[in-house]
């Protein structure tokens, strides 16, 4: 299924309607986030995720996460402390700002992400995990 598009006037930007469930359809890729939405200075993300992902953070930008469909673990570190929280179907979490992270899925898990436009998914880090040019869904 295609995104709809409707033009309100020739000086407004179009209205976007996506099925969020069926987007998931179109992302190949574990790890790699893809643009669901872009609403005021922020990216809504839809990625697929299984195993472990990598240690990292963002330093200045909180990045918040809400499962679709499966269950994963956020696992947290700070200072010498290590704690974890597990996430299921439509738990919601916001990271804070600079607190390194890494989730982890035992099975795939779909999750849909909120964060400033720009943020690299791997924060702080660069590594062969990192994606700068995110597909974009409605497109």
């Amino acid at each position: 299924m295609q995104p709809c598009f409707y033009i309100l006037s020739e000086t407004e930007a179009p209205l976007q309607k996506i099925n969020i469930p069926t987007a998931f359809d179109r992302i190949g890729e574990q790890w790699s986030p893809h643009i669901a939405a872009r609403v005021n200075g922020q990216e809504v993300r839809l990625a697929k995720i299984e195993g472990a992902f990598e240690w990292h953070r963002h330093d200045g930008v909180e990045e918040a996460f809400f499962v679709v469909k499966g269950a994963f673990t956020m696992r947290f570190r700070a200072s010498d402390k290590e704690w974890d929280v597990e996430m299921g179907e439509g738990d919601f979490i916001t990271v804070p700002a600079g607190v390194e992270h890494m989730p982890v899925a035992e099975q795939e898990c779909w999750i849909m992400l909120i964060e400033n436009a720009g943020t690299v998914n791997t924060g702080e880090h660069v590594s062969e995990r990192t994606k700068t040019d995110l597909p974009d869904l409605g497109a």
